[in-house]
């Protein structure tokens, strides 16, 4: 069954669901996935969000860590719940978020939002959940460049190696160990976090965070900087944000770890945009937008040493 290629149809949808059969669906694809193709099942009996897997994204996914996230974070009202986890399929299949607003990159200026935003987060970092994964963001584009070189491309306008060299030096300067890693999303893009209108019904919190493929035991400030780096926000935006995640606790500290992580996410994602320009077959303009990663990790790595003196 190659969902992929085919796209989700009644019959795939009832071969996948037996329960559904002789429903009435009504099922519709939904935007915005750039490694995944997603859909949204509906029935009288149900509200489903289908995600089919990219081709090769079991290069850097591991789905039976991500299904572990899923469950432990909706048993904590974080995520939505996982209904049907079948990697034989290439398909997981999760509740889908009704009457909800996905956020945008705008939404993160609307200060009305800002708790709404943190808590959640906050509550990931701090609830002592244990992942499978290690997420060692140093080890993690590490890995990413493996896998490019293993592709047989060579894309010398970008110093790839001198910047990796460069972070290796800057990790060593941060030095945070992995026994202090905490569970962490590790994708935090506006569009993550989905804001619920009318909460009488299942989901009891005012904001969920979906997608978790990328969810390990990470440093919590590497976890913030890629949101802050997908979001794009000001610096004073920035600093709320920053106060009311760690309720004005060691706020400078907070805010150090989170600067100097910052290159990290944009050369990760950079890497992987690279792997998906030659594996994937989703219509999208990886190039630029690795480009742009690429761009926003030097433009910060000179920030970092023009601010804190690191020399890297």
């Amino acid at each position: 069954m190659d969902l992929l290629s085919t796209g989700l149809t009644k019959d795939t949808c009832c071969e996948l669901m037996p329960e559904l059969r002789g429903n009435r669906l009504n099922i519709s694809e939904l935007k915005g996935g750039i490694t995944n193709k997603l859909y949204r099942v509906c029935s009288d009996s149900c509200d489903y969000a289908v995600r089919i897997y990219g081709d090769k994204t079991e290069l850097f996914i591991n789905r039976d860590h991500e299904a572990f996230a899923i469950k432990a974070m909706a048993n904590i009202n974080i995520s939505p719940d996982l209904v049907k986890y079948m990697p034989e399929n290439k398909v997981t299949i999760v509740n889908y978020i009704t009457d909800s607003y996905t956020l945008n990159n705008k939404d993160f200026y609307k200060t009305s939002l800002h708790e709404h935003i943190m808590r959640p987060v906050r509550r990931i970092h701090n609830s002592k959940i244990k992942l499978p994964r290690i997420f060692n963001p140093l080890t993690e584009i590490q890995k990413m460049s493996t896998i490019l070189n293993g592709l047989n491309v060579n894309y010398p306008k970008f110093k790839i190696a001198e910047t990796i060299h460069r972070l290796e030096t800057l990790f060593e300067i941060i030095g945070i160990p992995e026994e202090k890693y905490t569970a962490c999303h590790n994708d935090l893009l506006a569009e993550n976090f989905i804001m619920v209108k009318n909460r009488n019904g299942h989901f009891k919190e005012p904001m969920y965070i979906i997608d978790w493929e990328y969810a390990g035991m990470a440093p919590c400030y590497y976890d913030i900087a890629d949101m802050f780096q997908e979001i794009l926000v000001s610096r004073k935006i920035e600093k709320r944000l920053i106060k009311l995640y760690c309720k004005n606790h060691n706020f400078d500290k907070n805010l150090y770890y989170i600067d100097l992580f910052k290159p990290y996410p944009d050369i990760y994602w950079f890497l992987w945009s690279l792997i998906q320009l030659n594996v994937s077959t989703i219509e999208f303009n990886f190039y630029n937008y690795g480009k742009t990663k690429f761009e926003n990790a030097l433009n910060n790595l000179e920030l970092i040493n023009e601010k804190y003196s690191c020399g890297v």
